[in-house]
Protein backbone atom coordinates (compact mmCIF):
# COMPACT_ATOMS: atom_id res chain seq x y z
CA UNK A 1 0.00 0.00 0.00
CA UNK A 2 1.28 3.46 -0.92
CA UNK A 3 1.68 5.75 2.06
CA UNK A 4 -0.75 8.68 1.91
CA UNK A 5 2.11 11.09 2.62
CA UNK A 6 3.96 9.82 -0.44
CA UNK A 7 0.74 10.32 -2.42
CA UNK A 8 0.54 13.93 -1.28
CA UNK A 9 4.08 14.58 -2.46
CA UNK A 10 3.47 12.80 -5.75
CA UNK A 11 0.26 14.78 -6.39
CA UNK A 12 2.04 18.08 -5.82
CA UNK A 13 5.43 17.31 -7.35
CA UNK A 14 4.82 19.79 -10.19
CA UNK A 15 4.36 22.70 -7.77
CA UNK A 16 7.13 24.88 -6.39
CA UNK A 17 8.23 24.50 -2.76
CA UNK A 18 8.02 25.68 -0.02
CA UNK A 19 4.51 24.40 -0.51
CA UNK A 20 1.58 24.07 1.87
CA UNK A 21 -0.47 20.91 1.38
CA UNK A 22 -3.93 20.11 2.71
CA UNK A 23 -5.08 16.51 2.62
CA UNK A 24 -8.78 17.05 1.86
CA UNK A 25 -9.66 13.44 2.62
CA UNK A 26 -8.28 13.81 6.15
CA UNK A 27 -9.80 17.28 6.48
CA UNK A 28 -13.30 15.95 5.80
CA UNK A 29 -12.80 13.05 8.24
CA UNK A 30 -11.64 15.50 10.90
CA UNK A 31 -14.63 17.80 10.28
CA UNK A 32 -17.00 14.87 10.69
CA UNK A 33 -15.28 13.83 13.90
CA UNK A 34 -15.54 17.35 15.33
CA UNK A 35 -19.28 17.27 14.67
CA UNK A 36 -19.59 13.87 16.31
CA UNK A 37 -17.74 15.07 19.42
CA UNK A 38 -19.83 18.26 19.60
CA UNK A 39 -22.92 16.13 20.22
CA UNK A 40 -25.33 18.21 18.18
CA UNK A 41 -24.11 21.65 19.30
CA UNK A 42 -23.19 23.88 16.32
CA UNK A 43 -19.47 24.48 15.83
CA UNK A 44 -18.14 27.94 15.03
CA UNK A 45 -15.00 27.73 12.85
CA UNK A 46 -11.93 29.42 14.36
CA UNK A 47 -10.39 31.13 11.34
CA UNK A 48 -6.98 31.69 12.94
CA UNK A 49 -6.48 27.93 12.84
CA UNK A 50 -7.15 27.74 9.11
CA UNK A 51 -6.37 31.05 7.33
CA UNK A 52 -7.48 29.60 4.00
CA UNK A 53 -10.84 31.08 3.00
CA UNK A 54 -11.86 28.24 0.69
CA UNK A 55 -11.37 25.73 3.51
CA UNK A 56 -13.36 27.84 5.98
CA UNK A 57 -16.23 28.29 3.56
CA UNK A 58 -16.38 24.65 2.51
CA UNK A 59 -16.41 23.50 6.13
CA UNK A 60 -19.23 25.94 6.88
CA UNK A 61 -21.34 24.28 4.20
CA UNK A 62 -21.13 20.98 6.10
CA UNK A 63 -23.84 20.04 8.62
CA UNK A 64 -22.88 20.88 12.19
CA UNK A 65 -20.96 24.10 11.49
CA UNK A 66 -22.28 27.65 11.75
CA UNK A 67 -20.49 30.99 11.89
CA UNK A 68 -16.86 32.01 12.15
CA UNK A 69 -14.71 33.05 15.09
CA UNK A 70 -12.21 35.63 13.89
CA UNK A 71 -9.03 36.97 15.46
CA UNK A 72 -8.87 40.51 14.07
CA UNK A 73 -11.51 43.18 13.58
CA UNK A 74 -10.03 43.97 10.15
CA UNK A 75 -10.47 40.29 9.27
CA UNK A 76 -14.03 40.39 10.62
CA UNK A 77 -14.89 43.34 8.38
CA UNK A 78 -13.31 41.63 5.38
CA UNK A 79 -15.27 38.42 5.89
CA UNK A 80 -18.53 40.30 6.55
CA UNK A 81 -18.04 42.18 3.28
CA UNK A 82 -17.60 38.81 1.57
CA UNK A 83 -20.97 37.64 2.83
CA UNK A 84 -20.33 36.06 6.22
CA UNK A 85 -23.26 37.11 8.39
CA UNK A 86 -22.29 35.49 11.72
CA UNK A 87 -18.87 36.68 12.83
CA UNK A 88 -17.71 36.52 16.46
CA UNK A 89 -14.45 38.37 17.04
CA UNK A 90 -12.72 36.39 19.78
CA UNK A 91 -10.34 39.09 20.99
CA UNK A 92 -10.81 42.76 21.92
CA UNK A 93 -9.73 45.23 19.27
CA UNK A 94 -8.22 48.68 19.69
CA UNK A 95 -7.85 49.27 15.96
CA UNK A 96 -9.29 52.69 15.32
CA UNK A 97 -9.38 52.20 11.57
CA UNK A 98 -11.22 48.91 11.89
CA UNK A 99 -13.75 50.38 14.33
CA UNK A 100 -14.51 53.11 11.82
CA UNK A 101 -14.87 50.44 9.12
CA UNK A 102 -17.23 48.45 11.34
CA UNK A 103 -19.47 51.43 12.03
CA UNK A 104 -19.57 52.54 8.40
CA UNK A 105 -21.86 49.75 7.14
CA UNK A 106 -25.10 48.42 8.66
CA UNK A 107 -24.44 45.00 7.20
CA UNK A 108 -21.12 44.80 9.08
CA UNK A 109 -22.76 45.93 12.32
CA UNK A 110 -25.40 43.23 11.98
CA UNK A 111 -22.90 40.50 11.19
CA UNK A 112 -20.06 41.20 13.62
CA UNK A 113 -19.99 40.78 17.40
CA UNK A 114 -16.91 42.23 19.07
CA UNK A 115 -15.31 40.95 22.27
CA UNK A 116 -14.90 43.01 25.45
CA UNK A 117 -13.73 42.19 28.93
CA UNK A 118 -13.70 45.61 30.63
CA UNK A 119 -15.28 49.03 30.46
CA UNK A 120 -11.95 50.22 29.00
CA UNK A 121 -13.01 48.60 25.74
CA UNK A 122 -16.34 50.43 25.83
CA UNK A 123 -14.57 53.71 26.57
CA UNK A 124 -12.25 53.21 23.61
CA UNK A 125 -15.12 52.58 21.22
CA UNK A 126 -16.90 55.70 22.46
CA UNK A 127 -13.72 57.76 22.16
CA UNK A 128 -12.99 56.56 18.63
CA UNK A 129 -16.50 56.70 17.19
CA UNK A 130 -18.02 59.52 19.23
CA UNK A 131 -21.64 60.30 20.01
CA UNK A 132 -24.48 59.28 17.77
CA UNK A 133 -22.77 56.20 16.43
CA UNK A 134 -24.73 53.04 15.62
CA UNK A 135 -25.14 50.24 18.15
CA UNK A 136 -22.35 47.70 18.33
CA UNK A 137 -22.91 44.08 19.28
CA UNK A 138 -20.62 42.87 22.07
CA UNK A 139 -19.77 39.58 23.75
CA UNK A 140 -18.18 39.27 27.21
CA UNK A 141 -15.04 37.16 27.47
CA UNK A 142 -15.33 35.31 30.78
CA UNK A 143 -12.10 33.82 32.11
CA UNK A 144 -12.58 30.04 32.10
CA UNK A 145 -9.28 29.18 33.76
CA UNK A 146 -9.06 26.98 36.85
CA UNK A 147 -7.87 28.74 39.98
CA UNK A 148 -6.56 26.65 42.84
CA UNK A 149 -5.44 29.10 45.52
CA UNK A 150 -2.58 31.08 43.98
CA UNK A 151 -2.30 28.68 41.04
CA UNK A 152 -3.74 29.81 37.72
CA UNK A 153 -4.31 27.04 35.18
CA UNK A 154 -5.36 28.33 31.79
CA UNK A 155 -4.79 31.23 29.44
CA UNK A 156 -4.24 34.76 30.71
CA UNK A 157 -7.11 36.49 29.00
CA UNK A 158 -10.06 38.20 30.58
CA UNK A 159 -10.01 39.79 34.07
CA UNK A 160 -13.66 38.71 34.44
CA UNK A 161 -13.67 35.42 36.34
CA UNK A 162 -16.32 35.41 39.03
CA UNK A 163 -20.08 35.62 38.73
CA UNK A 164 -19.97 39.00 40.45
CA UNK A 165 -17.38 40.36 38.01
CA UNK A 166 -19.39 39.15 35.04
CA UNK A 167 -22.60 40.72 36.35
CA UNK A 168 -20.85 44.01 37.09
CA UNK A 169 -19.56 44.28 33.53
CA UNK A 170 -22.82 43.07 32.00
CA UNK A 171 -24.70 45.78 33.90
CA UNK A 172 -22.18 48.38 32.73
CA UNK A 173 -22.65 47.34 29.10
CA UNK A 174 -26.43 47.29 29.42
CA UNK A 175 -26.46 50.79 30.87
CA UNK A 176 -24.11 52.21 28.23
CA UNK A 177 -25.90 53.62 25.13
CA UNK A 178 -24.68 52.27 21.82
CA UNK A 179 -23.88 48.71 22.88
CA UNK A 180 -25.94 45.53 22.68
CA UNK A 181 -24.75 42.70 24.90
CA UNK A 182 -25.57 39.52 22.98
CA UNK A 183 -23.05 36.92 24.07
CA UNK A 184 -20.76 35.24 26.56
CA UNK A 185 -17.60 33.31 25.75
CA UNK A 186 -15.79 30.81 28.00
CA UNK A 187 -12.59 29.50 26.39
CA UNK A 188 -11.22 26.59 28.41
CA UNK A 189 -7.59 26.66 27.26
CA UNK A 190 -6.47 24.37 30.08
CA UNK A 191 -8.76 21.66 28.70
CA UNK A 192 -8.93 22.35 24.98
CA UNK A 193 -5.27 23.17 24.46
CA UNK A 194 -3.47 20.72 26.75
CA UNK A 195 -2.65 17.16 25.60
CA UNK A 196 -3.47 14.32 28.00
CA UNK A 197 0.18 13.77 28.82
CA UNK A 198 -0.13 12.37 32.36
CA UNK A 199 -2.64 11.26 35.03
CA UNK A 200 -2.12 14.62 36.75
CA UNK A 201 -3.11 16.50 33.60
CA UNK A 202 -6.18 14.35 33.10
CA UNK A 203 -7.20 14.93 36.73
CA UNK A 204 -6.75 18.68 36.32
CA UNK A 205 -8.91 18.68 33.20
CA UNK A 206 -11.71 16.72 34.87
CA UNK A 207 -11.68 19.05 37.86
CA UNK A 208 -11.67 22.13 35.63
CA UNK A 209 -14.56 20.84 33.54
CA UNK A 210 -16.62 20.19 36.68
CA UNK A 211 -15.87 23.65 38.07
CA UNK A 212 -16.79 25.28 34.79
CA UNK A 213 -20.17 23.58 34.48
CA UNK A 214 -21.35 25.14 37.73
CA UNK A 215 -19.76 28.58 37.27
CA UNK A 216 -20.80 28.86 33.62
CA UNK A 217 -24.44 28.11 34.43
CA UNK A 218 -24.51 30.72 37.20
CA UNK A 219 -22.83 33.36 35.01
CA UNK A 220 -25.24 32.71 32.16
CA UNK A 221 -28.27 32.97 34.44
CA UNK A 222 -26.98 36.10 36.15
CA UNK A 223 -25.88 37.95 33.01
CA UNK A 224 -29.11 36.88 31.35
CA UNK A 225 -30.94 39.26 33.67
CA UNK A 226 -29.19 42.13 31.90
CA UNK A 227 -29.15 40.98 28.29
CA UNK A 228 -30.85 38.88 25.65
CA UNK A 229 -28.10 36.34 25.11
CA UNK A 230 -27.89 34.91 21.60
CA UNK A 231 -24.44 33.39 22.03
CA UNK A 232 -23.00 31.27 24.83
CA UNK A 233 -19.75 29.97 23.39
CA UNK A 234 -17.19 27.56 24.81
CA UNK A 235 -14.69 24.93 23.88
CA UNK A 236 -11.97 24.28 21.41
CA UNK A 237 -10.76 21.37 19.35
CA UNK A 238 -9.48 19.55 22.41
CA UNK A 239 -12.61 19.95 24.54
CA UNK A 240 -15.66 19.57 22.31
CA UNK A 241 -16.49 16.16 23.77
CA UNK A 242 -15.96 17.50 27.28
CA UNK A 243 -18.11 20.64 27.20
CA UNK A 244 -20.57 19.79 24.42
CA UNK A 245 -23.12 18.30 26.79
CA UNK A 246 -23.58 21.50 28.78
CA UNK A 247 -27.16 22.65 28.08
CA UNK A 248 -26.37 26.34 28.68
CA UNK A 249 -24.10 26.46 25.62
CA UNK A 250 -25.50 27.54 22.29
CA UNK A 251 -22.34 26.78 20.34
CA UNK A 252 -18.79 25.47 20.44
CA UNK A 253 -15.66 26.51 18.59
CA UNK A 254 -13.02 24.48 16.76
CA UNK A 255 -10.44 25.09 14.08
CA UNK A 256 -7.16 23.33 14.77
CA UNK A 257 -8.83 19.95 14.60
CA UNK A 258 -9.39 20.42 10.89
CA UNK A 259 -5.67 20.48 10.04
CA UNK A 260 -4.62 18.43 13.13
CA UNK A 261 -1.11 19.80 13.76
CA UNK A 262 1.35 17.93 15.96
CA UNK A 263 0.22 19.58 19.20
CA UNK A 264 -3.01 17.60 18.83
CA UNK A 265 -1.30 14.22 18.62
CA UNK A 266 -1.49 13.49 22.34
CA UNK A 267 -5.16 13.65 23.31
CA UNK A 268 -6.93 10.69 24.89
CA UNK A 269 -10.47 11.40 23.68
CA UNK A 270 -9.88 11.72 19.95
CA UNK A 271 -7.32 11.00 17.23
CA UNK A 272 -7.52 13.42 14.32
CA UNK A 273 -5.83 12.59 11.02
CA UNK A 274 -3.00 14.90 10.00
CA UNK A 275 -4.36 17.12 7.22
CA UNK A 276 -2.01 20.11 7.12
CA UNK A 277 1.55 19.74 5.83
CA UNK A 278 4.28 21.65 4.09
CA UNK A 279 6.86 20.37 1.67
CA UNK A 280 10.47 21.48 1.29
CA UNK A 281 13.09 20.69 -1.34
CA UNK A 282 16.41 18.97 -0.67
CA UNK A 283 19.16 21.33 -1.78
CA UNK A 284 22.28 19.76 -0.24
CA UNK A 285 23.61 16.38 0.93
CA UNK A 286 26.35 17.28 3.42
CA UNK A 287 26.70 13.68 4.71
CA UNK A 288 25.27 10.22 4.13
CA UNK A 289 22.74 10.61 6.95
CA UNK A 290 21.99 14.30 6.35
CA UNK A 291 19.88 16.17 3.83
CA UNK A 292 19.55 19.95 3.85
CA UNK A 293 16.20 21.48 2.92
CA UNK A 294 15.51 24.98 1.62
CA UNK A 295 13.64 27.19 4.13
CA UNK A 296 11.50 25.52 6.80
CA UNK A 297 11.83 27.52 10.02
CA UNK A 298 8.11 27.74 10.55
CA UNK A 299 8.11 27.78 14.34
CA UNK A 300 4.80 27.81 16.21
CA UNK A 301 3.78 30.34 18.82
CA UNK A 302 3.62 29.50 22.50
CA UNK A 303 6.26 28.60 25.07
CA UNK A 304 9.60 28.39 23.28
CA UNK A 305 10.75 24.80 23.06
CA UNK A 306 10.90 21.62 21.04
CA UNK A 307 7.11 21.24 21.00
CA UNK A 308 6.85 24.31 18.78
CA UNK A 309 9.22 23.03 16.10
CA UNK A 310 8.00 21.42 12.87
CA UNK A 311 8.29 17.66 12.47
CA UNK A 312 9.62 15.93 9.34
CA UNK A 313 7.23 13.07 8.61
CA UNK A 314 8.09 11.78 5.13
CA UNK A 315 10.31 10.02 4.28
CA UNK A 316 10.21 8.33 7.66
CA UNK A 317 13.19 8.24 10.04
CA UNK A 318 14.08 11.91 9.74
CA UNK A 319 14.51 14.45 12.52
CA UNK A 320 15.71 18.01 12.90
CA UNK A 321 19.26 18.39 14.14
CA UNK A 322 19.63 19.72 17.68
CA UNK A 323 22.34 22.16 16.64
CA UNK A 324 20.35 23.93 13.93
CA UNK A 325 16.69 23.00 14.22
CA UNK A 326 14.41 24.43 11.53
CA UNK A 327 16.24 27.25 9.81
CA UNK A 328 15.59 30.58 8.17
CA UNK A 329 16.76 29.48 4.72
CA UNK A 330 18.02 25.96 5.31
CA UNK A 331 16.90 23.08 7.50
CA UNK A 332 19.14 20.02 7.85
CA UNK A 333 17.39 16.76 8.67
CA UNK A 334 19.20 13.69 9.91
CA UNK A 335 18.38 10.01 10.03
CA UNK A 336 18.12 6.79 8.09
CA UNK A 337 15.49 8.36 5.84
CA UNK A 338 18.05 10.81 4.51
CA UNK A 339 20.07 8.07 2.88
CA UNK A 340 17.83 7.73 -0.16
CA UNK A 341 17.25 11.45 -0.65
CA UNK A 342 18.87 13.25 -3.56
CA UNK A 343 19.17 16.93 -4.38
CA UNK A 344 15.77 17.97 -5.75
CA UNK A 345 13.79 15.42 -3.75
CA UNK A 346 11.13 16.63 -1.40
CA UNK A 347 10.45 16.18 2.33
CA UNK A 348 7.08 16.53 4.02
CA UNK A 349 6.75 18.24 7.40
CA UNK A 350 3.96 18.97 9.86
CA UNK A 351 3.61 22.24 11.72
CA UNK A 352 3.08 22.30 15.48
CA UNK A 353 0.01 24.53 15.16
CA UNK A 354 -2.66 24.80 12.51
CA UNK A 355 -3.20 28.12 10.73
CA UNK A 356 0.19 29.63 11.49
CA UNK A 357 1.76 27.65 8.67
CA UNK A 358 -0.35 29.63 6.22
CA UNK A 359 1.18 32.94 7.33
CA UNK A 360 4.38 31.79 5.60
CA UNK A 361 2.72 30.76 2.36
CA UNK A 362 0.69 32.46 -0.37
CA UNK A 363 -0.97 29.23 -1.54
CA UNK A 364 -1.71 25.72 -0.44
CA UNK A 365 -2.36 22.68 -2.59
CA UNK A 366 -5.53 20.81 -1.63
CA UNK A 367 -5.28 17.15 -2.53
CA UNK A 368 -8.45 15.08 -2.93
CA UNK A 369 -8.77 11.43 -1.98
CA UNK A 370 -8.06 10.43 -5.59
CA UNK A 371 -4.84 12.44 -5.69
CA UNK A 372 -6.12 15.44 -7.62
CA UNK A 373 -4.45 18.67 -6.50
CA UNK A 374 -5.90 22.17 -6.73
CA UNK A 375 -4.10 25.31 -5.62
CA UNK A 376 -5.94 27.89 -3.51
CA UNK A 377 -4.75 31.09 -1.86
CA UNK A 378 -4.17 31.51 1.85
CA UNK A 379 -5.16 34.74 3.58
CA UNK A 380 -1.66 35.98 2.75
CA UNK A 381 -2.12 34.95 -0.85
CA UNK A 382 -5.24 37.10 -0.96
CA UNK A 383 -3.16 40.03 0.28
CA UNK A 384 -4.58 39.83 3.80
CA UNK A 385 -2.29 39.78 6.80
CA UNK A 386 -4.02 40.28 10.14
CA UNK A 387 -1.22 39.52 12.58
Amino acid sequence: MVDRRAQLLSATAHLEAPLGIVDDDALVANADDLVRRAGGVPIRVATKSVRVRSVVEEVLRRPGFAGVMTYSLAESVWLADLGHDDVLLAYPSVSRASLHDLAAEEQRLAAITVMVDSTDHLDLVDAVLGAGRPTIRVCLDVDASLRLGPIHLGARRSPVHTVEEAERLARAVAERPGFALVGLMFYDAQIAGVPDSSPAVRLMKRRSAAELVDRRATVVATVGRHAELEIVNAGGTGSLHVVGGDPVLTELTAGSGLFAPTLFDGYAGFSPRPAGYYALDVVRRPAADLATLFSGGFIASGPTGASRAPTPVWPEDLALTRAEGAGEVQTPVRGAGAGALAVGDRVLLRHAKAGEMCERLAEVARVDADGTARVVPTYRGEGRVFG
